[in-house]
C-alpha cells in the first residue's frame, strides 16, 4: 500500500503578505537608506560640535607636514577617509600636499589617502544600507544598474575621472551591489588622471601666488 508524500506548506508560501514580500526582496531598502542618513547626520553633527572639522583646513594640513613629515602622513591619510565620509571636498587634502610635497610626492600621498578612503566609505556604506538602490525598483536606478552590471570596472573608472572621491558618488556605489574587487579596481584604474590634472593646477597656482 502506498503512502501519499504530502509537503508541508505553510500559508505564507502560498499567499505571502505584503511584509514577507518586502523581507524577500530586501528588508526594506527605504529603512537602510534612513540608517545611512542617519549614520552621516550623527558623524557630521559629531564633528562639528567636537571642533574637528577645524582640522579639516587647508592650513592645517599643510602645517602637519611641515612639522613632522610622517606624523603629517599619517594625519593626511586618516582624516582624508574620515573627511570623504563628512562630505569634505578632495581637493582641500590635494592642494595641502601639493604646497607641502610637491606635485610627484603629493601627489602620490593623495592618491593612496584617496583610495583608502574610498574603500572606507565603500565598507562603512556597504554594511549600513546593503544593496538598497537596487533594491528600491525604480526604472531609472535599474537602468543605470544595468549599466553598472554590464561593464562595471569601466563604469567605474569613467565615474571616477568624472568625479573623483566625490562622497555621493562612493554611496552610491556602495549601495549599488557592485562588487568590492570591481569597485576598488575601477577607483585605482580611474584616479591617476584627476590626480595628476589637479596636481599640475595646483602646482601651477602655488608658483603664480608664490605659495608653499
Amino acid at each position: 500500500m502506498s503512502e501519499i508524500d504530502h509537503s508541508e506548506r505553510r500559508p505564507d508560501d502560498e499567499h505571502p503578505s505584503p511584509v514577507h514580500r518586502m523581507l524577500k526582496r530586501g528588508i526594506f531598502p527605504c529603512a537602510r537608506l534612513l540608517a545611512v542618513g542617519l549614520f552621516l547626520g550623527v558623524l557630521f553633527a559629531a564633528f562639528e560640535l567636537s571642533g574637528m572639522r577645524a582640522h579639516f583646513s587647508l592650513v592645517f594640513l599643510h602645517d602637519q607636514f611641515v612639522g613632522n613629515k610622517l606624523n603629517g602622513v599619517l594625519i593626511f591619510v586618516l582624516l582624508f577617509s574620515l573627511g570623504n565620509l563628512i562630505q569634505i571636498p578632495g581637493w582641500v587634502f590635494l592642494a595641502a600636499a601639493v604646497l607641502a610635497l610637491g606635485q610627484l610626492w603629493g601627489g602620490a600621498l593623495t592618491y593612496v589617502a584617496a583610495s583608502a578612503s574610498c574603500a572606507l566609505t565603500f565598507v562603512t556604506i556597504r554594511v549600513l544600507g546593503g544593496d538598497a538602490l537596487r533594491q528600491l525598483q525604480s526604472r531609472i536606478a535599474l537602468r543605470l544598474l544595468a549599466q553598472l552590471d554590464a561593464r562595471p570596472i569601466r563604469s567605474i573608472v569613467i565615474l571616477r575621472v568624472l568625479f573623483q572621491t566625490v562622497p555621493a558618488l562612493n554611496y552610491a556605489l556602495a549601495m549599488s551591489g557592485v562588487g568590492f574587487r570591481e569597485y576598488m579596481l575601477g577607483t585605482l584604474l580611474g584616479l591617476p588622471l584627476p590626480i595628476a590634472l589637479y596636481c599640475l593646477f595646483f602646482d601651477f597656482l602655488a608658483g603664480f601666488l608664490q605659495l608653499g
